[in-house]
């Protein structure tokens, strides 16, 4: 009962507005010293190492710094650029260039909001020159910038690797076939939208500017990332190297692709490293109040009552599959992905192994469904990153009715990779 008015107390801050890491913090602090005295916060300083000495851990700013270089530099801009010229002729191809480089810059950055603030700036307004509709162009960015989430290097497998104690790599491995399903089921929805509506998404006539690019110059923007990108990946999945050695190799790749372009500076790599040392400092003082209520929550019987609930779940396996996903989908519209991956996967973690459930497969199922948290009004992430670039004549309201059919495409690809769970081991 403890457990539970900890839980419910801590969603009630949330709600009120206060901040994520210290109302978890604050309120494991305040239960702590009711039900256990101060000899339990004698574990604290030990958990607290723990996190500070994980390896695995060390690839989050890592990845974090590369993302943002890429950004910065211009590369990102250059990609988008350059995909418009090869997809701008046909019949929703701007859509369709938008999809394929936010899965680029998921593959290259796995930072969300860089990924929609960098495609709302260039890929938004080319759209709304060439008539496409509001609609469709803010849903295909918000929802493109999203596949950071599910395709490697993606922070939140790295997350989900160390709290359900499973190698990244395989992660890594397990969430490529998904996350080109989703690419897939995006570009598909982008081209019948394009027929069925013919002024949805027009193509760009031959005579706009755009096309007097030589394609020579469209292959040497794309080749460079997409090199970094499959060594990146190809080393960790290959187990040629750690994530967090990829990790450090990516950062350094990214600085030397910078430098060819002439945008590198000093200035540049000095706010690079003041931002991703934010970014870095949110998320791990957000591990910390979380690892510190995990440990309060336990040691008040918290998951003895999860196990317990768990079992009265009808349905075995899929029963408790289902009712999980739905408490995550719904946990989305509120909390952000990585309080849900630190918080709540680790009370039903142990449910998985007496459930004789794959901890791979549902890790995916999870990345996944906390990826459409970011597109989940009222507090989807990516929709506050475009509202914040968007032009005012793209309303917030048509934002959000842009994303309502990625919202259900992202459903429809977490119910094929439940249903078929022999995706996730293909590589």
């Amino acid at each position: 009962m403890i457990a539970l008015i900890m839980f419910i107390v801590c969603l009630l801050m949330l709600t009120l507005g206060y901040p994520v890491a210290f109302t978890f913090g604050g309120v494991a602090v305040l239960f702590g010293l009711y039900t256990q005295g101060l000899d339990l916060f004698l574990l604290v300083a030990y958990r607290l190492h723990a996190i500070m000495t994980n390896v695995t851990l060390m690839a989050v700013p890592l990845f974090i710094f590369m993302g943002l270089i890429l950004e910065k530099s211009g590369i990102a801009e250059r990609m988008l650029e350059s995909m418009g010229l090869l997809f701008g002729h046909v019949r929703g191809g701007l859509a369709v260039s938008t999809v394929v480089v936010g899965m680029l810059l998921a593959a290259s950055t796995g930072v969300v909001g860089a990924s929609v603030v960098t495609m709302g700036l260039i890929a938004l307004p080319v759209m709304l020159k060439y008539s496409y509709d509001k609609k469709l162009a803010s849903g295909v960015i918000c929802a493109s910038g999203t596949l950071g989430q599910i395709i490697p290097p993606s922070i939140v497998l790295i997350i989900l690797g160390d709290v359900l104690q499973q190698p990244v790599g395989d992660f890594y491995r397990a969430a490529l076939l998904p996350g080109l399903l989703l690419v897939v089921l995006y570009i598909i929805v982008c081209l019948v939208a394009a027929y069925l509506k013919k002024d949805f998404a027009p193509p760009i006539p031959r005579s706009s500017a755009l096309s007097n690019v030589p394609y020579w110059q469209v292959f040497k923007a794309i080749v460079p990332a997409l090199a970094l990108v499959m060594v990146v990946l190809g080393t960790v999945i290959a187990g040629v190297a750690t994530p967090t050695e990829s990790a450090a190799m990516g950062a350094v790749g990214a600085i030397i692709l910078a430098l060819p372009g002439g945008r590198f500076r000093f200035s540049m790599l000095h706010q690079v490293a003041m931002e991703t040392t934010k970014i870095s400092a949110m998320v791990f003082t957000i591990l910390a109040g979380a690892t510190f209520f995990s440990m309060v929550f336990t040691y008040t019987g918290g998951d003895e009552a999860v196990e317990e609930i768990m079992q009265y779940i009808p349905g075995g396996q899929w029963g408790f599959v289902i009712l999980m996903m739905l408490v995550i989908f719904l946990l989305g519209f509120f909390i952000d992905f990585v309080e849900i991956a630190y918080i709540f996967v680790p009370m039903i973690a142990p449910v998985l192994l007496k459930l004789n459930i794959d901890p791979l497969w549902f890790g995916i199922l999870i990345a996944l469904n906390l990826q459409a948290s970011f597109l989940t009004p009222p507090f989807g992430f990516s929709l506050f990153y475009l509202r914040g670039v968007a032009p005012a004549s793209v309303t917030t309201l048509e934002i959000y009715r842009g994303v309502i059919p990625f919202i259900f495409l992202q459903l429809i690809a977490l119910a094929i990779v439940m249903v078929f769970p022999g995706i996730v081991r293909v590589f």
